[in-house]
């Protein structure tokens, strides 16, 4: 049973949330990444006739790419890649995996992705439910990402979200990616808030939790896989749901 943080209010003396301000983290949180990556992946698998380049298995490319996405992300997050280099490699590497060495095509799938990918609409299971519950709290709320600033504002926009967030904080406005704690503090001077009245709300646990915790935040892991570990978030939930007993 989750209860939330209260405090006392010294007129009323009745309880009252603590939080005030709520940081949502938007890939596998709120936007179903997943599931909008691999439409945009099948319209282009389809698009550019790569059946008809002996890439005869759209699930066993669409595994490929993933495995290098994620690796190369790894590396930019690091500092090690830029994002340009981030965007067309992990196409490139895909395409060598099956043997297609062809840098233009590459080049284009790398441009297509991203021009298709922000407009899907796919969001994660009870995500408006949550924010309408929030809305109706008159929380504020806002996004903290390291995704690229304007994919995520299309994003926002074209699932139909953008509305119920004041701020969006990306690692291009801030100069900083979760989780270090310079994304989280350019965070609080954007929006007024503070520490104690801020709760991180977010499915990576060594970037969006671990992040969060180091920048004396509160926070809630979204862990739908219940993937064993040994952090202690202020709160767990495998569903969005969960939050509306939190809030």
């Amino acid at each position: 049973m989750f209860h939330p943080k209260l405090f006392m209010d010294r007129n009323s003396n009745e309880p009252i949330n603590m939080y005030q301000h709520l940081f949502f983290d938007l890939d596998h949180t709120l936007w179903d990444f997943e599931q909008n990556s691999k439409n945009t992946m099948q319209q282009l698998y389809i698009t550019h006739r790569l059946e008809g380049r002996g890439i005869t298995d759209f699930e066993a490319f669409y595994a490929v790419y993933r495995a290098h996405n994620e690796k190369l992300w790894e590396r930019f997050r690091k500092g090690f890649i830029k994002r340009d280099e981030l965007r067309w490699k992990r196409m490139w590497h895909t395409l060598l995996d099956f043997k297609v060495g062809d840098t233009k095509i590459a080049n284009e799938l790398s441009v297509a992705y991203l021009e298709i990918l922000p407009t899907q609409r796919a969001l994660m299971p009870h995500a408006i439910e949550v924010l309408d519950y929030c809305k109706t709290k008159e929380y504020s709320m806002h996004i903290i990402t390291n995704g690229f600033d304007t994919t995520q504002r299309q994003k926002l926009h074209y699932c139909g979200i953008a509305t119920y967030f004041d701020q969006l904080i990306s690692s291009e406005k801030s100069n900083s990616m979760k989780p270090k704690k310079e994304i989280f503090d350019f965070a609080l001077q954007a929006t007024n808030a503070q520490p104690e009245s801020s709760i991180m709300i977010g499915d990576a646990l060594e970037i969006d939790i671990a992040g969060a915790m180091s920048a004396g935040w509160d926070q809630i892991y979204f862990n739908p896989e219940k993937m064993a570990h040994t952090r202690k978030p202020t709160y767990e939930i495998t569903s969005l749901k969960e939050i509306i007993g939190i809030l």
